[in-house]
C-alpha cells in the first residue's frame, strides 16, 4: 500500500486519498493503530470529513485528491446512550440498536423511548432534524431499528415497506425443546378487550400473520430459534411461540415462567432494506446477545 501523506490542520489530521475506495475501508487501511469499533465511533460522531464536510456514511466513495480530515478530539455531538447504540447514519435515516427496557416511541404518557434520545442527540450535535418512528419493537425486545429523519422519507418507508425491507430476522430462546428443524406458524391474530393478541386459525376478523422459524441450537429445556417475519403483526412472534407450545423465554404476558435470562429473550438481529432515498442495498446485522447463548454452554 502506498504511504498516504497527512498534515495536522486545527484539530484535524489530514489526509490525501490516493486511490478509490468506500470511506471505512479506507479509515480501517489508513488509520494505524486505531481500533474498528473507534473508528467507527468517530464516523457516527461526526468526527470525519471529507473535503471540508462531514460525512458519516460508512460507504461513502472516496476519489483520489480527497481530503479526509480525522478528529484528534472526542466530538461534542459523539452518541452515547446506555439505552441504544447508533449503529449508521446519513442525512435520511438513522439505524439503532435498542436495548431492553425502553419505548420506541412516547405512548401517551411521559416514559423514556428512543424518539427522545434521538432527539435529543440532534440537538446535541446540531442537526435540523426530528426522528420519525416507522416501525416498532415492544419495550422489552431488543435490536435493529430505522428512523427516518425527515417525514418525506417517514412516508417513502411507511407506504413501501414491504417492497423496501426485504429481510427482516428475529432470534429467541424458546422454552422446551423445538421438535421441527423449520416450519411456519400462520393464523389471524386480534385483541381482545385486555388487549391480549390471541391467535385463531380462522379469520377471527383480526390480521393474518405468518411467520417462519427455524431452530439454530437445542439444550435440554430450550432452543434458541431465528424467526423471519412474512407479515409484522403486535406481538406475532410472542404469540406463534407460545401457539407452538414453546413460549419466549422471559415474557411475563404469553410465557410460562422460564425465565433464564432475566428478560424477555426477543432480538431483532438481522435487518435489510433498500435505501428509501439512495436505493442503495443496507443490510445490518447485531450480534446474538451473550445471556441468549449462554444459555446453550
Amino acid at each position: 500500500m502506498k504511504q498516504v501523506s497527512y498534515q495536522q490542520r486545527n484539530n484535524y489530521d489530514q489526509y490525501k486519498v490516493e486511490s478509490a475506495r468506500p470511506l471505512l475501508e479506507w479509515l480501517l487501511e489508513n488509520l494505524k493503530g486505531e481500533s474498528r469499533s473507534r473508528i467507527k465511533a468517530t464516523l457516527q460522531g461526526r468526527g470525519i470529513r471529507v473535503n471540508g464536510k462531514v460525512r458519516t456514511q460508512f460507504d461513502w466513495a472516496l476519489q483520489p485528491g480527497d481530503t479526509v480530515s480525522v478528529s484528534k478530539s472526542k466530538q461534542a455531538g459523539a452518541f452515547h446512550s446506555r439505552y441504544l447504540r447508533l449503529v449508521y447514519e446519513d442525512k435520511y435515516i438513522v439505524v439503532i440498536e435498542k436495548n431492553v427496557g425502553i419505548l420506541s416511541m412516547e405512548a401517551g404518557h411521559k416514559s423514556l423511548n428512543v424518539k427522545e434520545v434521538l432527539d435529543g442527540y440532534f440537538r446535541q450535535s446540531r442537526q435540523r432534524c426530528t426522528a420519525h418512528v416507522v416501525h416498532r419493537l415492544d419495550r422489552d425486545t431488543s435490536g435493529l431499528m430505522i428512523y427516518a429523519k425527515d417525514k418525506q422519507t417517514e412516508l417513502a418507508l411507511e407506504h413501501g415497506w414491504h417492497h423496501i425491507v426485504y429481510d427482516r430476522r428475529y432470534v429467541a430462546v424458546l422454552s422446551g425443546e423445538v421438535a421441527d428443524d423449520e416450519g411456519t406458524i400462520a393464523n389471524w391474530l386480534k385483541d381482545n378487550r385486555a388487549y391480549i393478541t390471541y391467535s385463531s386459525p380462522n379469520d377471527n376478523g383480526g390480521k393474518y400473520a405468518v411467520t417462519h422459524f427455524h431452530v439454530l441450537r437445542r439444550s435440554v429445556g430450550h432452543s434458541l430459534v431465528e424467526f423471519r417475519l412474512e407479515t409484522g403483526r403486535k406481538n406475532q412472534i410472542r404469540v406463534h411461540s407460545a401457539d407452538m407450545g414453546n413460549p419466549v423465554c422471559g415474557d411475563i404476558k404469553y410465557g410460562n415462567g422460564d425465565d433464564p435470562c432475566g428478560r424477555l429473550c426477543l432480538h431483532a438481529y438481522l435487518l435489510c432494506f433498500y435505501h428509501p432515498v439512495t436505493h442503495q442495498r443496507m443490510e445490518f446485522e447485531s450480534p446474538i446477545p451473550a445471556a441468549f447463548l449462554h444459555v446453550f454452554k
